[in-house]
């Protein structure tokens, strides 16, 4: 963008514009992102984990964001124990951040799920799916054996939040939308 927004209408529109091109976009920086979840250390007591994830779709009208993922990954039992996560976003070429805050769900079986798998299950991203093993399982060699079914989930991450922070050199600013009205804050 080379001018800056000056609205909260503008930006909190110029957002979901941006990840509406996200998930298109191979090379947007926004299509990689950092979810954090919570899972349970050896005490029981609950601690942040974190990985990247790719956003596959996003739904303005519903404020949600879609992730594949195996189903059998450490972050499908965190969120169906604790749903409450964190999706982190960086864009250098915008110089924006977003924290998006959002309350998970995950299906691994039914209409949605199976829709999506039919479009992606010949395109090489099908195989992240199709691994007989679990992903963090240990291995014998660098490879695991052959593909036996798949394994694949869908993740919607419903945005309860968003905080968007612009770093810019004439001075940084920051938004907060959907928790409460729509605010400028302190950076």
């Amino acid at each position: 963008m080379t001018q800056r927004l000056s609205t909260l209408e503008e930006v909190e529109a110029a957002v979901w514009d941006e990840l509406q091109r996200c998930v298109r976009a191979r090379g947007h920086a926004w299509r990689t992102c950092v979810l954090a979840s919570l899972a349970p250390d050896q005490a029981g007591q609950p601690v942040a984990d974190a990985r990247l994830v790719v956003l596959r779709e996003a739904d303005t009208v519903a404020r949600q964001l879609r992730i594949y993922t195996d189903s059998r990954a450490r972050k499908v039992s965190q969120l169906r124990s604790n749903p409450v996560a964190t999706l982190v976003m960086w864009s250098a070429e915008l110089g924006w951040q977003l924290r998006c805050s959002v309350v998970c769900s995950v299906e691994d079986d039914g209409l949605a799920v199976s829709s999506r798998w039919t479009h992606i299950r010949l395109s090489p991203g099908a195989q992240d799916y199709l691994s007989p093993t679990a992903p963090g399982t240990p291995l014998a060699g660098h490879t695991p054996a052959a593909a036996q079914r798949e394994h694949f989930a869908l993740i919607t991450a419903t945005i309860t939040c968003i905080d968007w922070m612009e770093l810019n050199a004439d001075g940084h600013r920051r938004a907060v939308f959907g928790d409460g009205p729509a605010r400028w804050v302190q950076p």
